[in-house]
């Protein structure tokens, strides 16, 4: 293939990311005129990024982090949105690199990229260790914007699985609300740092949620 087609191939399939909304948000029956796509989940991500390097002065290479944020779904485009509740981790980390490989290999550059996408996907360098951690308090930031909403009835999961997990039905149980059963469950399933556990304790402890207003010069 010609690099002009090579270019176009790879654009084409990461697009297909902008219209497919995130599986946890299915599996929740979240109601709203517009649900997040992983598109949209790729972009949040890398501006909570931004935000924790200005304010916790983090000694990593931000744009390596911004780089790995926008491949680390890319496996997703051949495999669909699969949460830990549907596939072990051993079972999603064999399929979906074998697909990021197989997206990759026809690029120039495919082998370096498909280099950083392992990195992150090890979680072991600092830059991979803080864009994990904004992945996943990501998701649980969207959460709160959810909830705050009114988006999730938790009287009508009746198909939901997920709801059923013993850590998630504990919480809910115990009468946390959507978002704060998220927020535990994230501060004790993922390793955060004192930052990113300071994040999600505020954002938890939120009441009502300020609608900021863009203004033009």
């Amino acid at each position: 293939m010609s690099k002009e087609e090579n270019v176009f191939n790879y654009y084409l399939l990461c697009n297909k990311l902008k219209d497919v909304v995130r599986t946890g948000w299915k599996d929740w029956n979240v109601k709203r005129e517009r649900v997040e796509s992983i598109a949209e989940h790729i972009f949040g991500v890398q501006m909570l990024a931004i935000a924790m390097k200005s304010e916790y002065q983090y000694n990593i290479d931000i744009k390596k982090v911004i780089f790995m944020l926008a491949i680390h779904e890319l496996g997703e485009t051949i495999i669909g949105d699969l949460t830990q509740f549907q596939i072990t981790k051993e079972e999603k980390e064999k399929i979906e690199h074998e697909a990021v490989h197989n997206i990759l290999s026809s690029l120039i550059d495919g082998e370096k990229i498909e280099e950083l996408f392992l990195e992150f996907d090890a979680h072991e360098t600092p830059e991979a260790l803080f864009a994990y951690q904004c992945d996943k308090l990501e998701c649980d930031i969207q959460c709160k914007l959810y909830d705050h909403e009114g988006c999730v009835d938790l009287n009508h999961q009746e198909n939901n699985s997920t709801a059923s997990n013993k850590e998630v039905k504990e919480l809910l149980d115990s009468g946390k609300s959507w978002s704060d059963m998220w927020m535990e469950f994230g501060q004790k399933r993922y390793p955060y740092d004192n930052n990113f556990m300071s994040v999600s304790e505020y954002v938890k402890g939120i009441k009502k949620i300020k609608k900021l207003k863009l203004e033009n010069n």
